[in-house]
């Protein structure tokens, strides 16, 4: 890699009104993309595209896709209209071939909103090329690390890698908490914080196996979807990555919120965020 290599991010999408109602969450993505080099495309793993196989999204033009409901009708207005990148897209496609993965492309997708959420806070004028690239269902971290890490490549290339998810993600927690209110339980805090530490200290291994070691993982996330893009983000940064927390803080009462950069080894060009946190 070049020592202009990007970082690969790790940034929560929250619930879908964080587009019309950003927030701090929402304001340190802003921030981050106004001080990071200026990319020449942007691959986007969003927690809302899985398939059988990683599939890479080719489409010229991407419809923005409303995947939600019962939401203001605001919402449903929001457009982002961006358009696709060939090369980067057939780019993605061969380092995934030639890492053995059974690489699919689809022609016809949008853009979920957990791809156009974050996009829209942080290139507002949709005026970089995306390239959107599948999670694999039915699997956990290990083959999304996997999937980064045959990506890797792309980071030293002008190319931003954009995982969106969230660091702890419960829908029933979540609907509970907007009709009773009350307050944050207290395994939301916990199981990001385990997170981060591990995070910082590169301790891959009990990364990989949070499912069995991290406190209350089963109960931040019934189902993976939302953290796998994190694997992602922190495979396709590679060996010996310097992470950064962006944010911390926590949405609806349940969401954790954190955001990450993961600096590859060899790039010099590591920003001095404070972590704002409202834990």
């Amino acid at each position: 890699m070049s020592n202009n290599s990007l970082p690969s991010l790790f940034v929560g999408h929250g619930a879908p009104t964080m587009v019309l109602d950003p927030g701090p969450a929402g304001a340190i993505l802003a921030r981050v993309a106004a001080e990071l080099p200026r990319p020449r495309a942007i691959l986007v793993v969003s927690a809302h595209w899985q398939s059988e196989a990683p599939t890479v999204g080719v489409a010229p033009d991407f419809e923005t896709i409303h995947d939600f409901s019962g939401f203001p009708a605001a919402l449903y207005r929001v457009r982002y209209p961006a358009r696709s990148d060939p090369g980067v897209a057939e780019e993605a496609r061969r380092l995934l071939g030639e890492d053995g993965f059974d690489v699919r492309v689809d022609c016809s997708r949008g853009l979920d909103h957990g791809a156009w959420t974050p996009l829209r806070l942080m290139y507002p004028a949709a005026d970089i090329p995306v390239v959107p690239v599948s999670l694999l269902s039915g699997v956990g971290p290990e083959p999304h690390f996997r999937l980064g890490r045959a990506l890797a490549p792309l980071l030293a290339d002008g190319v931003l890698l954009l995982a969106s998810g969230n660091l702890t993600h419960n829908l029933a927690d979540f609907r509970g908490a907007l009709v009773a209110g009350g307050e944050t339980p207290a395994y939301v805090s916990e199981f990001a914080e385990w997170m981060w530490r591990h995070l910082a200290i590169g301790d891959q291994r009990s990364l990989l196996g949070y499912r069995q070691q991290a406190p209350h993982a089963a109960r931040a996330h019934p189902s993976e979807e939302h953290l796998l893009p994190l694997y992602v983000a922190l495979g396709a940064a590679g060996a010996g990555c310097r992470p950064e927390r962006l944010y911390a803080g926590i949405d609806s009462g349940v969401l954790a919120m954190d955001s990450f950069a993961f600096w590859p080894a060899t790039s010099e060009h590591v920003q001095d965020h404070k972590s704002q946190s409202v834990r």
